[in-house]
């Protein structure tokens, strides 16, 4: 008797592994000099799994978050032909990437936290 799981665990599943198979493939193979120092976030599948929009953050200034970008942008059909010989799936997901900036955000409302922790200290 065959195992499945339930239906809506199979996008996150399928998420997780092309996570895996893309950080792999930009740390190993990725070979554009305009792709730096890149993490990736998170992957969010469509439930019928035809697409796939993997979130990064890349570490530097705007320039280098905006040659990241075309970097990446370039290595979409590697990185899905790479998703395609390592995953198991009946068709490839399309793929994006996309910069996600929920770190810049969490940063910038700790730093106005302190600074409205600091101006009431001051004001006392």
């Amino acid at each position: 008797m065959r195992r499945t799981s339930a239906p809506g665990r199979r996008p996150q599943r399928v998420a997780e592994q092309i996570r895996q198979v893309a950080a792999a493939f930009l740390q190993e193979d990725a070979r554009d000099p305009r792709i730096g120092l890149v993490t990736i976030t998170a992957v969010q599948v469509t439930g019928d799994l035809q697409h796939a929009d993997i979130r990064y953050v890349v570490h530097g200034d705007d320039a280098a978050r905006q040659q990241t970008q075309e970097g990446l942008d370039s290595a979409v059909a590697a990185v899905r032909r790479r998703i395609g010989q390592e995953l198991r799936l009946r068709v490839v997901p399309g793929v994006t990437f996309t910069l996600d900036r929920g770190a810049e955000h969490a940063t910038r409302i700790e730093q106005l936290l302190s600074e409205l922790r600091q101006d009431e200290g001051d004001g006392q």
